[in-house]
C-alpha cells in the first residue's frame, strides 16, 4: 500500500478497497488500526458510538445551516429532543454506560433554502424491564415523595447503583431545560415526572397471601402511588388484587393469587411506562412538525440498537438481534447485490462471488407459520396450560432441522455442558447467540389485566388518561403480541429505508473497556467479521478495485497527456483511452464501460496518482513562471509609474519642508536677537526662549563654578533674569557650606566661633580695631600667658571657678599714674587684683551690675562703670587700659549674655567720657594719640581741672 492515507482519499474511493491483500482480514484490521491512529472515528455492536455518531450528525446540520430566529428555534428542538429521549430510553448495560433500549428513526425535514424546518421520530420497542431515574433537587424528591437512595425501591436494587460515567445531577437539569426549549409546560413535566415516580412507588407495592388470595402489606404506597398517577386509590388497590374477566353470558370478578398480583403489579408498571416513552416521543412530533407543510428534502437518521451478546440473553435480546439481522439484509441487498448491478449496467463481465447471506436467519426468525416468532405466538394463544418450557419444546421439535438453530438435544457434548435445558442457540450473522427461554411468553403475552387499564383511563393526569384512553377499554380484539408487533414495525421501516438512498456508518468498537486509546484487534475483528464488511469488499474487489466516471477521471489525469492537456474538447470517454495509452496500461489491467473507467489492479492506480503528483510540480513550475513573468512587469510598470508620481510628490514635499525649515530658522534667530536685546527686560514672548537658555545655560556654569569652601565667598555672575534666584542660591550655597563645615568642629571650635560670632554682632563696624582681632582665636588665660603668678590669687575667688583672666593697665586719677593690675572675671564676679610680690585685691564687684564703655577708635581703653551704691567714698569708675580688648569683652558678654552692657561711643570728634571721680562727674574729652610708655593707642586728658 501507499505510504499517505490522503493520497489514496484523492483519488475518491475508500482505502480499504484499495488494499493489495484484500482477502486478508489481519491486513484490513491493520488498515483500521492506521486510522485508529490518526484519531479518526470508527464507532456495530451495543456502546460501540451509533447514538453519539447520529448526535454528531445532528450538531453538523446545526453548524452548517443558516443562524436565524425560526431556524435556530427548530435546531435547538432537534438537538434537545436527544437528552429527553436517553434520559427515558437509555439504560446502562454491561457493555455500555448509556446504552439506547430503544430504536429510534428521525426524519430531519428541510426547506427550499435548505435549513431544517421540523422533524419526525418513530420509536422501536423500548425495553421496558430496564427503569431507571434519578436526580432532582430535594424539593423535587419532596414533592414525588422519593428517596435518594435506590436501594428504597425494589425495581432499582437488581443492579449495579449509579453510573460511573454520566453525572445524575447535571444530566437532570440539562433534561429539565432540554424539555422547556422543546416547548413542554411545567404541568406536562410535573405530571411526567409524577408518572416515574410512581412506578418506582409501585416497585415497593407488596403482597401477602391467606388461602391463596393476595393482600397488600403496605397500603400508604399505593395511596402514594394514587396521588401521583391521580387515580381513585381503593379501585388501584381492587385493580391490583382482583381480576374481572368478562364473558359472552356474565361478568366474573376474582382475587388473585400473590404471584399474579406481582404480575399485575409488574404488568401495570411496565405498561405506563411504554406508554408514557410513546407519549413522549409523539409529544416531540407535535413540537418538531414543521409550519410549512409543502414536502421537501427529508434526511432520516436511524439509531437502533447494536447486535447484543450478553451471558444472559432474553427475549429483548432476540428483539434487538432480528432487527439488526434485517439491517444486515438490506445492507446486503442495497450494497453488495447494488455493486452487481453497476457491472451489468456497465457493461463490464461480472464475476459470481460467494458472500454469507442472512436471509436463511431473518426467515428463522420470522417465516409465516414456521419461523421462531410464529411459534411463540403460537403458544401464546393457544387454549390450556403452556409455559415457556412448552415453547422450547415446540421451538425444538419444529426447528431442530435448521442448521442456524441448536436446542439443548441437537447441541453436542461440549456445548451441552454450558447451556442449560431452558436455553437454545441461534447461530446469527455476528455470531452464536444463547437464548435463555424463562419470562418469554410474559414478556410476548405484554398482558395488562383491564382493571388496571380502567383504573388508569378515570385518571385525573392527563398524559395517563390519554395513553389508556377509555375507547381502548370497548374493543374485545385481543392485541398483537409484543414480538409480532415489533416485527411488523421492523419491516415498516426496511420499507421506508428501501425508498431512501441510505448511506451507511459502520461502527467499529475498538475496545471493550471503554478506555480510549487502546485497539483491541480480536473484538475488532470478531466486529469486521459480523458485520460483513470481508464480504462487501471481495465484492468490490472481485473485477475492478477502482471505478470513476470517465469526466471526473478525466479532470484528474489530463495532464499526464500532451493531447489532452490543457483541455479536451471531445467526448471524455475517448479523452480517457487517449489517457490510458499514453499511460501504458495493459489491456486486464482496465475496462472501458459505458460511463465509467474500471481499474483492476491498485497498483495500476497508483502509478497513475504518483505520475500525476509528480506532474503536478512540472506544470506548476511552468505556470508558475509564466504567471510570474505577468506579475512582474505589471508591478515593474506599476512601480515605475508610482515612483515618477512619488518623486513628484517627494520633491515638492522636501521644498516644502525646506522651506519651512528656514522659515522657522529665521524666526528662531530673529527671536534669540530679539531676546538678546530684551534680555535685562521683562519677560515677553520674543525673549522667553532666549531667557530659558540662558537661564540654563546659567544653571550649567554654576554648577561648575560653585565655591567649594566657605572662607571662599566669589560667586558667578548671573543673567538680569536669574538675580533673585542667584541670591536665593548663593544664601543657601552659603548656608549649606556653613552647616557642613559647622558639622565637621570640634566643641571647643565651636565655642571660639561663637565667641567670634558674638564679637562680630558686638564691634563690627563699630570699632576700628576689631578688624585686627578677627585672625586671632580668643584665649581664657592671658594673665598666665604673661607670666604673672596665679597661685595665691585662687583665695580671692571664694571658690568661684576663673573663667577668663588678663593683665591690664589701670589709670590712677591722680596724674593718671598707669598701675599693673589683673582681671579675673568668674560667673558672678568682676576681680581686679594687683600682683607684685604678692596678690592683693582692689576690686571685688558683681558682674551683672557693672557696664562697659569702650571708644569707636584704634586703642585698647575699656571705662568700667560701677554703680553708685557699690562705689566706695574716695573711689569711682575704673579706666582701664586692656591688651586685648575685643576679646576681653566678648568673654565678658559671653559670661553674663547681656549685651546691653556694652556700650560704644559714636565717632564724633566731640565725643567725651563723663567719669565720676572723688565723688563728683568729670567729663573727659576724647583724642586719637599715641601712648609711647604703653604702646597703645588713645590717651585720656582731662580738659579742665580735678
Amino acid at each position: 500500500m501507499e505510504t499517505h492515507l490522503q493520497d489514496r482519499d484523492r483519488v475518491g474511493v475508500q482505502d480499504a478497497v484499495l488494499l493489495e491483500d484484500y482477502t486478508s482480514e489481519v491486513a484490513f484490521v491493520e488498515n483500521l488500526q492506521k486510522r485508529f491512529k490518526e484519531n479518526l472515528i470508527y464507532v456495530s455492536e451495543s456502546g460501540s458510538g451509533k447514538t453519539e455518531a447520529s448526535k454528531k450528525v445532528l450538531h453538523y446540520i446545526a453548524e452548517v445551516t443558516d443562524h436565524r430566529g425560526d431556524v435556530e428555534k427548530v435546531k435547538d428542538k432537534l438537538l434537545q429532543s436527544n437528552p429527553v429521549l436517553e434520559a427515558f430510553g437509555n439504560a446502562k448495560t454491561n457493555r455500555n454506560d448509556n446504552s439506547s433500549r430503544f430504536g429510534k428513526y428521525m426524519d430531519i425535514q428541510f426547506n427550499y433554502e435548505g435549513n431544517p424546518s421540523g422533524g419526525n421520530i418513530l420509536n422501536y420497542l423500548l425495553e421496558k424491564s430496564r427503569i431507571i431515574s434519578q436526580g432532582g433537587d430535594e424539593q423535587e424528591l419532596e414533592r414525588l415523595s422519593l428517596k435518594r437512595d435506590l436501594g428504597s425501591y425494589y425495581y432499582l436494587s437488581n443492579g449495579n447503583k449509579g453510573n460511573g460515567v454520566i453525572d445524575d445531577q447535571n444530566a437532570y437539569q440539562e433534561v429539565k431545560k432540554a424539555l422547556t426549549v422543546i416547548e413542554f409546560d411545567k404541568q406536562e413535566q410535573d405530571e411526567m415526572f409524577a408518572i416515574t415516580a410512581a412506578i418506582l412507588h409501585l416497585g415497593n407495592v407488596g403482597f401477602s397471601e391467606e388461602e391463596g388470595i393476595a393482600t397488600i402489606l403496605k397500603q400508604e404506597i399505593v395511596e402514594t402511588i394514587s396521588k401521583l398517577l391521580g387515580c381513585d386509590a381503593e379501585k388501584l388497590k381492587e385493580a391490583l388484587t382482583h381480576r374481572t374477566i368478562e364473558t359472552i353470558r356474565d361478568v366474573v370478578t376474582s382475587p388473585l393469587s400473590r404471584e399474579l398480583a406481582i404480575y399485575a403489579r409488574d404488568a401495570l408498571a411496565k405498561a405506563v411506562y411504554d406508554r408514557l416513552f410513546t407519549w413522549l416521543v409523539h409529544r416531540l412530533n407535535t413540537s418538531l412538525k414543521a409550519r410549512d407543510t409543502r414536502s421537501y428534502n427529508v434526511m432520516g437518521i436511524l439509531d437502533i440498537y447494536g447486535f447484543e451478546i450478553f451471558e444472559k440473553n432474553s427475549f429483548e435480546q432476540l428483539c434487538i438481534n432480528f432487527c439488526n439481522e434485517k439491517l444486515q439484509q438490506l445492507f446486503i441487498e442495497l450494497t453488495l447485490k447494488s455493486e452487481q448491478e453497476e457491472y451489468l449496467k456497465e457493461g463490464i463481465e461480472w464475476q459470481n462471488v460467494e458472500y454469507f447471506d442472512n436471509k436463511v436467519i431473518c426467515d428463522l426468525i420470522e417465516e409465516k407459520h414456521k419461523g421462531v416468532i410464529a411459534f411463540m405466538d403460537e403458544e401464546c394463544l393457544r387454549p390450556g396450560d403452556s409455559s415457556d418450557m412448552t415453547m422450547l419444546t415446540k421451538l425444538a421439535k419444529n426447528l431442530n432441522y435448521h442448521d442456524h438453530f441448536i436446542s439443548h438435544k441437537k447441541a453436542d457434548i461440549k456445548l451441552q455442558k454450558i447451556m442449560g435445558r431452558d436455553e437454545f442457540r441461534l447461530i446469527h450473522y455476528a455470531g452464536a447467540v444463547t437464548y435463555n427461554v424463562r419470562g418469554f411468553l410474559e414478556k410476548n403475552n405484554d398482558l395488562l389485566f383491564r382493571d388496571l387499564k380502567e383504573t388508569m383511563s378515570n385518571s385525573s393526569n392527563n398524559i395517563v388518561q390519554s395513553v389508556f384512553s377509555k375507547e381502548e377499554q370497548k374493543s374485545k380484539k385481543r392485541p398483537d403480541t409484543a414480538i409480532t408487533q415489533f416485527k411488523n414495525s421492523v419491516n415498516n421501516l426496511m420499507h421506508i429505508l428501501m425508498d431512501k438512498e441510505p448511506s451507511y456508518i459502520r461502527c467499529i468498537k475498538p475496545n471493550g473497556d471503554k478506555k480510549s486509546g487502546i485497539f483491541d484487534k480480536e473484538l475488532v475483528s470478531h466486529q469486521v467479521t459480523y458485520l460483513g464488511l470481508m464480504e462487501n469488499l471481495r465484492v468490490r474487489r472481485a473485477g475492478f478495485a477502482y471505478r470513476r466516471e470517465y469526466k471526473l477521471f478525466l479532470e484528474r489525469y489530463k495532464s499526464l497527456s500532451s493531447q489532452t492537456w490543457p483541455n479536451y474538447f471531445g467526448n471524455p470517454k475517448d479523452g480517457v483511452q487517449i489517457l490510458v495509452c499514453a499511460l501504458g496500461y495493459e489491456s486486464d489491467e482496465y475496462k472501458m464501460g459505458k460511463t465509467k473507467i474500471f481499474i483492476r489492479y491498485p497498483k495500476t492506480l497508483f502509478a497513475t496518482e504518483d505520475a500525476f503528483q509528480t506532474k503536478k510540480h512540472d506544470l506548476a513550475a511552468i505556470i508558475q513562471s509564466a504567471w510570474k513573468g505577468v506579475v512582474q512587469r505589471r508591478k515593474y510598470k506599476e512601480m515605475k509609474n508610482a515612483s515618477i508620481i512619488m518623486q513628484k510628490y517627494i520633491r515638492r514635499f522636501i521644498a516644502i519642508c525646506r522651506t519651512k525649515k528656514r522659515r522657522k530658522a529665521a524666526n528662531v534667530l530673529r527671536n534669540f536677537i530679539q531676546g538678546f536685546i530684551t534680555r535685562n527686560g521683562p519677560e515677553t514672548a520674543t525673549n522667553k526662549a532666549f531667557l530659558e537658555l540662558a537661564k540654563a545655560q546659567w544653571l550649567i556654569r554654576l554648577s561648575k563654578n560653585l565655591p567649594q569652601t566657605i572662607l571662599n565667598r566669589s560667586w558667578p555672575p548671573c543673567p538680569f533674569v536669574c538675580r533673585l534666584t542667584s541670591q536665593l542660591l548663593e544664601r543657601m550655597h552659603g548656608a549649606h557650606l556653613s552647616r557642613a563645615y559647622r558639622l565637621k568642629l570640634t566643641p571647643e571650635k565651636e565655642a571660639q566661633f561663637r565667641l567670634k560670632v558674638l564679637a562680630e554682632k558686638l564691634f563690627k563696624d563699630k570699632k576700628v580695631s576689631y578688624q585686627a582681632s578677627i585672625p586671632h582665636w580668643f584665649k581664657t588665660d592671658r594673665a598666665g600667658e604673661s607670666g604673672v603668678a596665679k597661685e595665691n590669687c585662687a583665695s580671692y575667688l571664694n571658690g568661684e571657678k576663673e573663667l577668663y583672666s588678663t593683665t591690664v593697665m589701670k589709670y590712677d586719677r591722680h596724674g593718671y599714674k598707669p598701675r599693673e593690675r589683673v582681671v579675673l572675671i568668674t560667673k558672678q564676679n568682676f576681680h581686679l587684683l594687683e600682683v607684685k610680690n604678692s596678690a592683693k585685691l582692689k576690686h571685688s564687684l558683681p558682674l551683672s551690675r557693672l557696664s562697659f564703655t569702650v571708644t569707636p577708635n584704634n586703642d585698647k581703653m575699656l571705662l568700667v562703670r560701677i554703680p553708685e551704691e557699690l562705689m566706695k567714698k574716695d573711689k569711682g569708675d575704673l579706666i582701664l587700659e586692656v591688651p586685648h580688648i575685643i576679646e576681653a569683652v566678648t568673654q565678658i558678654v559671653s559670661i553674663t549674655n547681656k549685651p546691653e552692657m556694652l556700650t560704644i561711643m559714636d565717632k564724633s570728634p566731640t565725643n567725651s567720657i563723663q567719669i565720676r571721680a572723688y565723688g563728683s562727674w568729670t567729663t573727659l574729652p576724647v583724642f586719637s594719640k599715641y601712648s609711647e610708655g604703653y604702646g597703645i593707642k588713645c590717651i585720656y586728658e582731662l580738659d579742665h581741672a580735678t
